[in-house]
């Protein structure tokens, strides 16, 4: 008899066990919870109206960059535009979004707004119907809203030209996939679990994207789920960081390590390190994210007791969100719908209080902008 070899972690006896040596994630998740805990408390620190510009930005380079990852890319200005809606703020424009986008969007506000609501069939069914609203991916006709069965041969990741294809992974089959996300969905849900919710976090991404339960879009709803972890983390629906982001800069090592775990133990511990580090990297990544949002936050810090109007800081609010072009007295009036007069006064104003100074040029092609300390 001919003993079969497994190759991947599905496949061995005591799946899903899965272990890790706590002692070597004991410095990089308290790095992690550190430096998490510091990025939520600077936010915090922010003031609404900031808080909310910065998840707007976050959030819509998370579903962004998400897309990137499985080679989509969906307009930024649609995604901005539809999570603005959505959020009710009125930053994003009116610019329509087309239906595959606010299929992507409803499943992320759904997965991080909503992070105290528990997983079920139903909701994932949701996801994975709003991620495929014409019932396709691509040309190709999937099933939507449900799990797969394989009917076309199993669920492989491959890659390569058509006929030299090199599959770096294969699914549990179809008929095992109900008990397969009945354990996932059981363990996912247990409040009683005492593991590290970041940790758990990592595990759930693996997890569900190990079971590969779609035809397709399931590594877009791992991470959906990673992030409906981490916000239960936090305890907070807000989103100031993007993992996915980072996941895409670092998206060879990502396929690597989730190969690798796959064709392995149960002992995940290295990949449980690298989901460590790499959110390490996206806290990091808040500070290009949010360079704009940061800038504006430390503009008004440093002003706070500055007596100024609120034509004032309606325009100033206007040049340190990247005004575009130059900004002169006529702009000012028509844009704070006031006189010449009263454009000229505020403008002078904020000279004498070195907020504002003349850019190079003079007489009507006089033009101003933010003084930088």
């Amino acid at each position: 008899m001919v003993r079969r070899l497994t190759r991947y972690i599905h496949q061995l006896p005591d799946w899903p066990t899965f272990h890790w040596d706590q002692e070597a994630l004991a410095s990089p998740l308290a790095d992690t919870r550190h430096r998490q805990g510091r990025l939520l408390g600077r936010m915090e620190s922010l003031g609404f109206s900031l808080q909310k510009e910065a998840e707007l930005e976050t959030l819509t380079l998370e579903v962004v960059k998400s897309s990137e990852i499985e080679g989509e890319k969906l307009p930024a200005d649609q995604v901005r535009s539809s999570i603005a809606r959505r959020l009710g703020l009125e930053t994003g424009g009116i610019v329509p979004a087309e239906r595959d986008v606010e299929g992507v969007v409803e499943m992320m506000l759904d997965a991080t707004q909503n992070f105290a609501k528990l997983l079920s069939d139903e909701r994932l069914f949701a996801w994975h119907s709003a991620l495929f609203p014409t019932g396709r991916s691509g040309m190709r006709k999937i099933i939507v809203g449900a799990w797969r069965n394989d009917a076309d041969g199993p669920m492989q990741v491959v890659s390569g030209p058509v006929g030299k294809e090199k599959v770096h992974y294969e699914a549990p089959a179809a008929p095992l996939l109900a008990r397969e996300m009945s354990a996932f969905l059981a363990w996912a849900n247990d409040s009683d679990d005492k593991t590290d919710a970041v940790l758990r976090a990592a595990l759930a991404h693996l997890w569900f994207v190990t079971i590969h339960p779609f035809d397709d879009g399931n590594g877009r709803i791992a991470r959906a789920i990673a992030d409906w972890a981490l916000s239960r983390s936090e305890n907070s629906p807000q989103r100031f960081y993007s993992m996915s982001a980072q996941i895409r800069q670092e998206r060879n090592d990502y396929y690597g390590i989730l190969e690798r775990t796959q064709k392995g133990t149960l002992d995940v511990t290295p990949w449980m390190e690298w989901f460590l580090r790499c959110l390490g990297r996206a806290f990091d990544g808040t500070e290009v994210t949010l360079a704009a949002v940061l800038r504006k936050a430390r503009f008004w810090e440093r002003h706070a007791g500055v007596a100024i109007n609120d034509r004032q800081r309606d325009i100033l609010n206007r040049l340190l969100d990247g005004f575009t072009g130059t900004l002169t007295t006529t702009k000012w009036a028509k844009l704070a719908k006031t006189s010449h007069d009263t454009a000229l006064r505020d403008i002078q104003a904020l000279i004498d209080l070195g907020i504002l100074k003349k850019d190079a040029g003079g007489g009507r092609s006089t033009s101003y902008s933010v003084k930088e300390n």
